[in-house]
């Protein structure tokens, strides 16, 4: 496969970034967040990605003490949530691991003390069972925990395509704007936008203008 570099042109400076190969980049930085950029010699922006979708998923997986990442979709409460904190890659996964666990036929016991494991089921709404029970003794910190995984799934999908197709670079023209400003001005004339022209002055002339004319 050949690598691929993205060429930025500034009006001050022309930016070359070398993407190596973009999909296999974009698999790292899926399978680990910040792993593509380091494939990619991108380290600081690795780094930064690492340290900070990492720490916002292992704050919000200790919150809520393990039990805010599972991976199931039976009714009556599939766990659609664990679609977007999929987005974090590896550090997820154990929990589609838990469920071929606890849903086999015969079902085991689960991993790591229960960490990333699905509730025991039925789970009935309404009724004290085991979903019931976490949200009763975690309280607040299900919700808070659950969101904070989620928010660094979505966050390290946007690295995905960052480390695929480059970072996205705004240009500022501002020669453009300054010539733009120049022939607004010119055509407004001298005068504010809140001053009135004299009567009998022609659009874009003073009064001195015209009675110089004169």
């Amino acid at each position: 496969m050949a690598e691929e570099k993205r060429v930025i042109h500034d009006e001050q400076q022309t930016i070359e970034i070398d993407l190596r190969q973009p999909g296999v980049a974009a698999f790292w930085a899926w399978v680990w967040p910040g792993a593509g950029h380091l494939y990619q010699r991108r380290y600081a922006k690795g780094l930064l990605f690492m340290i900070a979708i990492l720490s916002t998923w292992f704050f919000g997986l200790f919150l809520g003490e393990g039990r805010v990442v599972y991976a199931s979709f039976k009714q009556p409460m599939p766990r659609w949530h664990y679609i977007c904190q999929l987005g974090v890659g590896l550090p997820a996964l154990p929990a589609i691991v838990q469920n071929r666990r606890v849903s086999g036929s015969p079902p085991k016991e689960p991993l790591f003390g229960g960490w990333m494991a699905p509730p025991q089921q039925p789970v009935v709404l309404d009724m004290e069972d085991e979903l019931g029970y976490w949200h009763k003794t975690l309280n607040y910190r299900f919700e808070m925990g659950t969101l904070y995984t989620m928010v660094a799934g979505l966050l390290n999908i946007l690295a995905i395509y960052d480390a695929y197709a480059g970072p996205l670079i705004i240009a500022h023209d501002g020669k453009r704007r300054k010539d733009e400003k120049a022939n607004g001005d010119k055509r407004t004339g001298d005068h504010r936008p809140d001053e009135k022209p004299s009567p009998g002055v022609p659009p874009g002339e003073s009064a001195a203008d015209t009675s110089a004319q004169k």
